[in-house]
């Protein structure tokens, strides 16, 4: 008997919005980082390789390129620079979907990842983008994310990037990030 192939769209997809569930999505586990790891260190290595490219021509591809590149490498680097190092090219694919509506085309609830790439960039004009699109994109605001958006955008506003990656990535701590972390400003562990 012929073995269906696996889709690793909806593999990717049924995970994150079944298996994990909004409850976990950000938290951090150490067993939905190992289980992330486990099925899919290959898929996000081949979407790194050039690979996957194709599921850009659907939301509900974009939506699963977008989970491989900004949410489970999170999970599967956490602590380590590896953990932003799709970053880039999940915020081309955030473009992308953003210019082709595949955000509209998707459930309130899952829309958010079509926006995360922007929330996550260290450049201002990529935060500035992120408020707008939850402001007039996602009008429920499931999760608050307006506010975490504007909270993002603020810190880079101050320091062009976040504090919170530096040790990892190995830079330099400023005199004002360093009182930043000590006041327990936003994002600051």
């Amino acid at each position: 008997m012929k073995k269906n192939p696996r889709d690793p769209v909806e593999e990717i997809s049924r995970f994150w919005l079944d298996e994990v569930g909004a409850d976990s999505w950000y938290e951090q586990s150490d067993e939905i980082d190992r289980i992330c790891t486990d099925r899919f260190l290959g898929d996000w290595q081949i979407a790194m390789a050039g690979g996957y490219r194709s599921w850009l021509s659907s939301a509900k591809g974009a939506f699963a390129f977008l989970l491989l590149t900004d949410q489970l490498s999170r999970n599967m680097f956490r602590g380590t620079p590896a953990a932003f190092a799709s970053d880039n090219l999940a915020l081309q694919v955030a473009k992308i979907a953003a210019e082709r509506d595949y955000d509209q085309a998707t459930p309130e609830l899952e829309r958010q990842f079509f926006f995360l790439p922007f929330m996550h960039a260290e450049v201002l004009s990529e935060q500035e983008r992120c408020v707008r699109l939850f402001m007039l994109r996602s009008p429920l605001d499931v999760g608050d994310n307006l506010r975490h958006a504007i909270l993002h955008r603020n810190v880079i506003r101050q320091f062009g990037r976040f504090p919170s990656r530096n040790a990892i990535l190995g830079r330099t701590d400023s005199a004002a990030e360093i009182a930043y972390r000590e006041e327990g400003g936003y994002m600051s562990g």
